[in-house]
């Protein structure tokens, strides 16, 4: 089959395109999958480059194939797997090998999708519409009347955000860094959105808080961001640094959180709210839920076909591709 695999980690260069990968074989909790589309994301990219070489939490290892989302039709499934079928469309995330044509994924990972859901869609929104849905019902427990500042609003999560708080009767504040980027925030629905001006945008978010700061950051910028994260909450507030894109901290003392107000800081992961198959179904019914009544928009960016992976992901990894892009293996 046709695969994208890698052997050792590094950038662009590394990605292997074959023609005569085996088929995986699905183990007893498995299920094997034709792959139709599969996701791109910046966890490709972190495994690419080896950020979780050592991780408990996503223990992917060398040699694999990448790929980490995901959607398709189930062709075999494990002697252990009860609650999926041969036929059924499923889609997943945080579960690699979707650069391929077939994958063999855990059978909890994946979520079943209804006939009117495309392929394309469902690969574009499992991973991004699955983070948004946990950090926003589980971590923020959002409720009409709290406030909310959501960072790197224009990225895919942040747009997510927007529209997720929104629903729920939240006021969202919103950070991009150009105007493109804030006006993308402007039309999910965000009530206030600034750029980051060095830090200020703590002072304007309290400023339209009536000086009190927000309930809840969801902030994945990380080392550039989270100490004026910190000063945009109000008292007892929940900081949640859900991604370190500008960077890891690595010098917070605990002491700072009670000195900006006695802080409620949490680094959470998605893995540890997708922990079994009820739940992986929950979230994902929400997501194509809403994408179906219409209170969630999620765009497909960009389309590429196998041999465009390792243009993509350079384009990716350079910041010269805004919104999801998905790998096209349907002929």
């Amino acid at each position: 089959m046709r695969a994208i695999t890698i052997a050792a980690y590094g950038g662009p260069e590394v990605l292997q395109w074959r023609s005569d990968a085996p088929v995986p074989v699905p183990g007893a909790n498995d299920v094997l999958v034709r792959v139709a589309c599969a996701g791109i994301n910046f966890m490709d990219i972190h495994t690419r480059q080896g950020k979780y070489a050592q991780s408990r939490t996503y223990p992917v290892r060398l040699p694999c194939t990448l790929g980490m989302e995901g959607a398709g039709e189930v062709v075999a499934i494990g002697n252990e797997v009860r609650h999926l079928a041969v036929g059924d469309r499923v889609a997943w995330c945080i579960a690699w090998g979707s650069y391929a044509e077939y994958a063999a994924i855990p059978a909890a990972s994946a979520a079943r999708i209804a006939p009117d859901v495309p392929y394309d869609l469902a690969a574009a929104s499992m991973f991004q519409g699955c983070t948004a849905h946990y950090l926003v019902e589980d971590v923020a427990r959002l409720q009409a009347g709290n406030t909310c500042l959501v960072h790197a609003a224009s990225g895919s999560i942040g747009q997510i955000l927007i529209q997720m708080a929104k629903a729920r009767g939240a006021m969202v504040f919103a950070t991009a860094s150009t105007d493109d980027k804030r006006a993308v925030a402007w039309a999910c629905g965000a009530d206030h959105v600034m750029g980051y001006d060095d830090g200020r945008f703590a002072d304007t978010v309290r400023e339209a808080a009536r000086g009190e700061g927000v309930d809840v950051v969801f902030d994945s910028l990380g080392k550039s961001t989270l100490r004026d994260s910190m000063r945009a909450a109000r008292v007892s507030g929940l900081i949640v640094n859900y991604g370190n894109v500008s960077g890891s901290v690595r010098d917070l003392d605990p002491i700072e959180l009670g000195e900006a107000g006695s802080l409620f800081l949490t680094r959470p992961r998605l893995a540890d709210h997708m922990r079994g198959a009820a739940i992986v179904q929950r979230r994902a019914d929400a997501v194509f839920g809403a994408l179906r009544e219409g209170t969630l928009r999620i765009d497909v960016a960009a389309r590429y076909t196998l041999d465009d992976v390792r243009a993509a992901h350079a384009r990716i990894e350079n910041r010269e591709q805004v919104g999801k892009a998905v790998v096209m293996l349907e002929r």
